[in-house]
Order: C-alpha cells, then sequence, then structure tokens
C-alpha cells in the first residue's frame, strides 16, 4: 500500500519538474513609486514561476532599481533567482519604457545576452525584447511587448509580428506582454496561419477603474502566443491578485493590469 502511494505521488511530481511556469504581468510604472510592502506583494505572487517578463518597467525614476529589488526580495524566499534589464525603448521620451525577465537559476539557464528588436524599432513604439532560456538542453525565447495604447491602434505595430518566426528561425518563440489589443483581432490571423495559438481567449486582463457587481476587469488585453508545433500547454492561469485588496484603489497601487501565467514543456 505504501509502495503504491509513493508510486503516485512520484507520477504526480514527475510531470510538476518537467514544465516550465511562465508568468507575464504588466506592472504600472515599476519604479520609486512602488512602496517596500508593494514590492513584496509582488514578489509573493511570483515566487512560485520559473521565468517572470515584466512590462512597463520605468524607464527613468528608480525603474531598474525597483527591479533589482523585486530580485532581492524573491532571492530571500530560498531559490536563487537572476535578472536582466533592457535599455529604454527607442520611442519618444514620455513613453519610452524598459522590459526585465527575472528567472529561477536551478530551473533554466539563460543564453547569451537579452536584446532589444533592431529591424522594426522604428516601426514599434516600444519595441520587444527577447531572452533565450534553455531547460532540459531545449530552448525557448521570450518576446516581451509593451503596445502602444488602444486608441493608438495597437494593431499598426502587432501586424510586423508575422514576420518576426522568418526573422529568428532557429528560435522557439513566445510573445508574451500587453499587446492592447484581444487575440481575436484579425492582425493576429497571420500567425494563427503559421502555427501560432494563444495562451488565453476571451480573459480581460486590465483592471476597471471600479468594480461592478464583482466585475473588476475591463479588457482582453494581455496573452501568450506559442507554436503550437514547439510547445504543449499544460495549463494557463489569469491571477486576480485583486482579491487580496478590501479595494481596488488599493489594488492598482500595484498595476491596472493582473498576471498572466503559462505552464509548458517543450516538444
Amino acid at each position: 500500500m505504501i509502495k503504491s502511494i509513493l508510486y503516485l505521488l512520484l507520477l504526480i511530481a514527475i510531470p510538476l519538474q518537467a514544465q516550465i511556469k511562465l508568468l507575464s504581468w504588466n506592472i504600472e510604472n515599476l519604479g520609486s513609486s512602488k512602496s517596500d510592502s508593494t514590492i513584496v506583494f509582488i514578489a509573493n505572487t511570483l515566487k512560485n514561476y520559473d521565468v517572470v517578463a515584466l512590462q512597463e518597467v520605468v524607464a527613468g525614476d528608480g525603474g531598474a532599481q525597483a527591479v533589482a529589488k523585486l530580485a532581492d526580495e524573491l532571492n530571500r524566499k530560498g531559490t536563487k533567482w537572476e535578472y536582466t534589464i533592457s535599455d529604454p525603448t527607442s520611442s519618444s521620451a514620455y513613453k519610452t519604457e524598459r522590459y526585465a525577465f527575472l528567472w529561477k537559476t536551478a530551473k533554466v539557464k539563460k543564453i547569451g545576452k537579452a536584446w532589444l528588436e533592431q529591424k522594426f524599432n522604428l516601426e514599434i513604439d516600444r519595441e520587444p525584447f527577447y531572452a533565450t532560456f534553455e531547460y532540459n538542453n531545449k530552448q525557448f525565447t521570450v518576446v516581451n511587448f509593451h503596445a502602444i495604447t488602444k486608441n493608438k491602434q495597437p494593431e499598426t505595430e502587432i501586424k510586423y509580428f508575422k514576420f518576426l518566426p522568418a526573422q529568428y528561425p532557429d528560435l522557439n518563440l513566445l510573445f508574451v506582454g500587453d499587446f492592447n489589443c484581444p487575440q481575436s483581432h484579425t492582425v493576429f490571423n497571420p500567425m494563427k496561419k503559421m502555427g501560432y495559438q494563444s495562451a488565453f481567449q476571451n480573459q480581460k486582463t486590465s483592471l476597471k477603474k471600479e468594480c461592478k457587481e464583482d466585475n473588476c476587469l475591463a479588457s482582453e488585453f494581455d496573452n501568450i502566443w506559442f507554436s503550437t508545433s514547439k510547445i504543449k500547454v499544460i495549463n494557463s492561469e489569469a491571477i486576480h491578485f485583486y482579491n487580496n485588496f478590501s479595494t481596488l484603489k488599493a489594488a492598482r497601487q500595484v498595476s491596472d493590469h493582473i498576471p498572466i501565467t503559462f505552464s509548458f514543456t517543450i516538444k
């Protein structure tokens, strides 16, 4: 009986170890405005994931320092984390931001340097930030992206994503972040025809200013796109972190978006 239980526990544990857990989060204005308690809350939200992609890191005013504080807080929790931060994106000064990646060194290894997209940096306001990771001798590259706002027509930027798989034919690309555009938009059709699929459908991810009858989410903006020929989905989940706060106003001190997560294996 005991042997049977141990065998079942082993069967359960193996898939958990074999999968990679990725989290993407637009943390609004991640910089000096975030209090120490907010950094601790963010770290507690991230700690159970293997690779984290952050958008909207402030280009100045403590953005890089806030990511460093976040990594330090994660390292206090018993697991070694490393991080990398992009240079400021090449858009106009009031829109420019940084991206960040954080990862558990015991789970994945970063391959080479992370880089900002160069070819389409003029066509895309906040050009994506790439980082390649290796797990079990298989590699995947996370393309971290924050599109222009909905009223500025983010589809005019997203349309260039269909060229990126051909530009990086040897990379297993996962497109993650805040697209300010739902996955049902026709701009994603070329990617769908290429075998890419969104991890979320009809999942709203931005916060309203006020909840209405327990409905606190506004728009379907954040997502993760992956190649179905290269990636096997284990699970995808949105984290409704605002439920930990007494008011939506207090939750929005952390961010106006919720994190999205994606557990997968590489084929």
